[in-house]
C-alpha cells in the first residue's frame, strides 16, 4: 500500500489528447513515519505519518516524536499484513511513490456550510408556487402523523451541513511534479483549500533513495 499526506492548493485544468481534464492540485511535501504500529503492541496494524512543520509542541508531543522534528500533522493509515516491508521510524515518503496513472484513494473534511434547509441540505424540490402556499416554498412539510408523538431517528430535517470526512475512490493521478512536490489529480477532492488530505493507494511502497551521487575529483 502507498501512502502520502497532503493539502488541497485549487482546482485547474490539463489538456490530455484532445481534451481538457479538470484536476485538482495537491502540495504533498515530505512525510516521514513517525510510529509503526503492530498487531502484537497496539492490537491493529497502522503506520503514522508526520507532515507540515509546527513551531512549538507540547511536551507529550515532543516525547513522541523525539528528535524526528516538529509536526503539524499526524495521521495514520490502516496497512495489511506484511505490507510494511522495511518500512521503519525516520524514513521519508515523498511524491516519488506515485506514478502517472495511478487509481488514489482520497479522503478529506468536506466544507462547512453552516446551518442549512432541507432544499440545500436534502434536495427537497419544495412546495407549489402557487395560491395557498405562501411563504411554503422552502418548507420541509410534515414530518410524519401524531400517533407516535415524536420524531423517528434519521429524519431529515434542517440542520448542520457539511463538516464530514469524506472518501472519494478511483482518482486518477494525472501528473507529478516531483521538484515542487505536486500531485494532480483528475477530478474533485473533498475539503477547502489548504485542507489536509490523505491519499493512499494499493501497490508496495518503494522507498528508493533519489539523492544525487557525488563526484570525486581526479
Amino acid at each position: 500500500m502507498k501512502f502520502i499526506l497532503g493539502k488541497k492548493i485549487e482546482m485547474s485544468q490539463v489538456f490530455c489528447d484532445d481534451e481538457v481534464a479538470p484536476v485538482t492540485l495537491i502540495k504533498t511535501g515530505k512525510c516521514r513515519v513517525t510510529q509503526i504500529k503492530t498487531l502484537e503492541r497496539d492490537g491493529y496494524q497502522a503506520v503514522q505519518l508526520g507532515f507540515e512543520v509546527k513551531k512549538k509542541l507540547r511536551k507529550p508531543e515532543k516525547g513522541h516524536l523525539k528528535d524526528l522534528g516538529n509536526f503539524r500533522y499526524l495521521r495514520e493509515f490502516g496497512v495489511e499484513d506484511g505490507s510494511v516491508g522495511s518500512l521503519k521510524i525516520g524514513d521519508q515518503i515523498t511524491v516519488g511513490i506515485f506514478k502517472v496513472g495511478d487509481k488514489v484513494q482520497v479522503i478529506g473534511v468536506s466544507r462547512g456550510k453552516g446551518f442549512q434547509g432541507v432544499v440545500k441540505r436534502h434536495g427537497f424540490h419544495g412546495s407549489p408556487k402557487s395560491h395557498g402556499h405562501k411563504d411554503q416554498l422552502r418548507m420541509p412539510g410534515s414530518i410524519g402523523a401524531t400517533e407516535p408523538a415524536r420524531v423517528f431517528k434519521g429524519m431529515r430535517m434542517a440542520g448542520r451541513m457539511g463538516g464530514e470526512r469524506v472518501t472519494v475512490k478511483n482518482l486518477e493521478i494525472v501528473e507529478i511534479d516531483e521538484t515542487q512536490d505536486l500531485l494532480k489529480v483528475k477530478g474533485a477532492v473533498p475539503g477547502a483549500r489548504n485542507s489536509l488530505l490523505l491519499i493512499s493507494t494499493e501497490g508496495s511502497l518503494d522507498l528508493k533513495s533519489k539523492e544525487p551521487e557525488i563526484k570525486k575529483e581526479a
